[in-house]
């Protein structure tokens, strides 16, 4: 079974950045779609973005021209890098093949306050 570990989340200021990686086991990482994903407390787990194997991206309305996601075949890692972030953008972040093909990891909690 596929493991996802996420790292590089924190408390940030409204404004500030945060860089969140996720190393994936897969063997066959480079031929996956990847993609972030977060969850508010007493909210649904909603996509905020994905990246092709091609390396293609895709973001949802709420994060597109803040947030980039890459990716590092070699390392089997995924970034989100974040910038402008907004107290709305408070969740537990998740990374995981495109449409959630593998078990979750445990997340990278990031907070956004003032």
């Amino acid at each position: 079974q596929v493991q996802l570990v996420e790292s590089g989340g924190g408390l940030v200021q409204p404004g500030g950045s945060l860089r969140l990686s996720c190393t994936a086991s897969a063997a066959m990482f480079g031929i996956y779609a990847m993609s972030w994903y977060r969850q508010a407390p007493g909210k649904q787990r909603e996509l905020v973005a994905t990246i092709s194997s091609t390396h293609s991206p895709n973001y949802a309305g709420s994060v597109k021209g803040r947030f980039t996601i890459s990716r590092d075949n070699a390392k089997r890692t995924v970034y989100l890098q974040m910038n402008s972030l907004k107290p709305e953008d408070t969740a537990v972040y998740y990374c995981n093949g495109d449409g959630s093909i593998w078990n979750w990891g445990q997340g990278t909690q990031v907070s956004v306050s003032s």
